[in-house]
């Protein structure tokens, strides 16, 4: 019987400590402080960018933006069901929805990989949208509030390629587990009844969705709470 892990809600990286469940990797802690890790990953270029954001006073129009109220979160919390329910419905992640020979078909990797993919487009394209809208809407509240949104602006200019070739391995370790699944069925002589592993793996791989689902909108969920102080 695959053992399907569930979504942790302990603090910590749900979606870093999931990918480490599933691919059988202890990952430690990092002894750095994210001050010493940001350094390393920023270019020059970057921190100076960044240090101008933090020091300097923003540029721009008139701070005459419209207030911000109850149908920005609104908003935001029908993007996230949104993207939530297409990965919770997806034909090819519904558990037990292939029989007989499209439960073979789906036994190809490459099926999901690309699923994987197109989700994943979706939910980057989707934030990265709102993210932008947020911080313009941040950007007209006040000096202080201007001077948050350049430094968000920053910081996923900085940071957005290192996140997204991180995000773009997820695939490469989800095919691993997928291999892991059924070579097991195989040994235990259970590869022939292909929904029972392949269920464990749509329920796996809809979790990993989920969690990175959740990492994409910590930045937008940062924007929410700076417009909400405010």
């Amino acid at each position: 019987m695959v053992q399907v892990p569930q979504r942790t809600t302990a603090h910590g990286p749900t979606f870093i400590r999931l990918l480490a469940r599933l691919t059988d990797v202890d990952v430690p802690a990092s002894r750095q402080s994210l001050p010493d890790r940001l350094s390393q990953w920023l270019e020059w270029t970057h921190a100076l960018a960044l240090s101008t954001a933090l020091d300097g006073r923003p540029g721009g129009d008139a701070l005459d933006g419209p207030t911000f109220g109850n149908e920005d979160e609104e908003e935001c919390a029908r993007l996230r069901a949104s993207l939530a329910q297409a990965v919770a419905t997806d034909p090819v992640l519904v558990v037990a929805s292939a029989d007989g020979g499209a439960g073979e078909a789906a036994a190809d990797y490459a099926v999901f990989r690309q699923r994987y993919l197109t989700l994943q487009r979706r939910m980057q394209s989707a934030t990265g949208h709102l993210r932008g809208r947020l911080r313009d809407r941040l950007a007209r509240q006040s000096v202080e509030m201007a001077r948050l949104a350049e430094v968000d602006s920053v910081m996923e200019l900085s940071l957005s390629p290192r996140e997204q070739m991180l995000l773009a391995a997820v695939p490469a370790l989800l095919g691993e587990h997928f291999e892991r699944l059924r070579q097991r069925a195989s040994v235990d002589g259970a590869e022939g009844e292909s929904s029972v592993w392949l269920d464990g793996f749509r329920k796996d791989m809809q979790s990993v969705l989920l969690a990175e689902l959740d990492v994409r909108f910590q930045p937008v969920e940062g924007l929410l709470a700076a417009l909400r102080a405010r």
